[in-house]
């Protein structure tokens, strides 16, 4: 299983945070019928369910094309993943007009996010990378 390694470090990306976003989504659906929250779901659901999985999955990719296991770990890699996703959500907030995503909200999650992302691509992406022999 040695051939195209860049399509299985794509869905060794993807497969950590899809779960993920169904539960979430579950979990936000549930949220809004019971709590009656005005968010519009497709307003707030888009960015997550297109956005995040496939940047998981280039992002992993990139790893794999520059050679940066030899250089930095994986964890390392993945939690700049957050510095990334943080101003692209807080833009995405602004052109929607949702009012409860501000940047100072942003910024007191990011240490808790950075420290979540390394975390999963430390044990989840790099336990799959393991898998598809390409770590």
């Amino acid at each position: 299983m040695k051939t195209h390694p860049y399509l299985r470090a794509y869905m060794a990306g993807i497969a950590v945070p899809t779960p993920f976003l169904i539960v979430w989504v579950t979990a936000f659906t549930i949220a809004r019928t019971t709590l009656r929250l005005p968010l519009p779901l497709e307003h707030v659901i888009i960015f997550p369910m297109a956005v995040v999985p496939n940047l998981w999955g280039l992002w992993n990719v990139l790893w794999l094309a520059i050679g940066a296991g030899d250089r930095w770990p994986i964890g390392l890699h993945g939690a700049v993943l957050p510095l990334i996703l943080m101003p692209i959500a807080l833009l995405l907030a602004r052109l929607l007009a949702i009012d409860i995503i501000t940047p100072g909200l942003a910024a007191m999650f990011a240490p808790f996010g950075i420290v979540v992302y390394y975390l999963a691509w430390k044990y989840l992406v790099g336990y799959l990378n393991g898998i598809m022999g390409i770590a």
